[in-house]
């Protein structure tokens, strides 16, 4: 896969409990893969991640939320663990920032509690999905059709439910931000 995302910028959209392996893996396939990484968020200076049941590492903020420009980005990674989408959801500019990635039709990949975002971004109305399995009851209310796969995709919106699909999602992530926007993401949002 290396340099089959040559040129392509990507944000990684994430704070404080992130969970670090959905981060720092998908990171690293992506860099592997020729994209320059950007880790945006609304933390000062570096963001704390989570390491399944306690913290782990500081990671450096590469741009703060307040500058951050969807237009500069060619696509989007949301990261899980349970506080950083639900700390993000409850902030309008990060929802905001998400949403313009869906207007643009950008391909976005969101894994384990990541969908949250799509789901206060209003991105999976008519879109099949999965997640973590304890977001299927909120994801099915903003209108998405939950499965319980590895990794799903739906016109450009890739979908994982946990760590352990990291493998699946990191290939279905990198296809899919190679291939850049896609017109039914759009059209899906516009129908929305």
């Amino acid at each position: 896969m290396a340099g089959k995302l040559e040129g392509k910028k990507v944000a990684i959209l994430a704070t404080d409990g992130v969970e670090q392996v959905e981060l720092e893996r998908p990171r690293r396939a992506l860099e592997d893969a020729g994209a320059d990484v950007q880790l945006v968020s609304p933390a000062q200076g570096k963001v704390r991640a989570w390491q399944h049941d306690h913290w782990g590492d500081e990671l450096p903020v590469d741009v703060p939320l307040s500058s951050a420009n969807p237009d500069d980005y060619d696509a989007l990674l949301l990261p899980g663990g349970v506080m950083n989408p639900d700390k993000l959801r409850t902030n309008q500019r990060a929802v905001e920032f998400v949403r313009r990635f869906v207007a643009q039709g950008k391909p976005i990949a969101a894994i384990c509690h990541g969908p949250w975002m799509l789901v206060e971004a209003n991105a999976v109305k008519g879109r099949e999905v999965t997640s973590w399995p304890s977001l299927e009851t909120d994801l099915e209310n903003a209108g998405a059709t939950w499965v319980d796969r590895e990794v799903v995709v739906d016109r450009g919106l890739v979908t994982s439910r946990m760590p352990d699909d990291i493998p699946a999602f990191n290939e279905k992530m990198i296809e899919e931000f190679a291939e850049g926007v896609h017109a039914g993401q759009r059209q899906a949002t516009a129908r929305g």
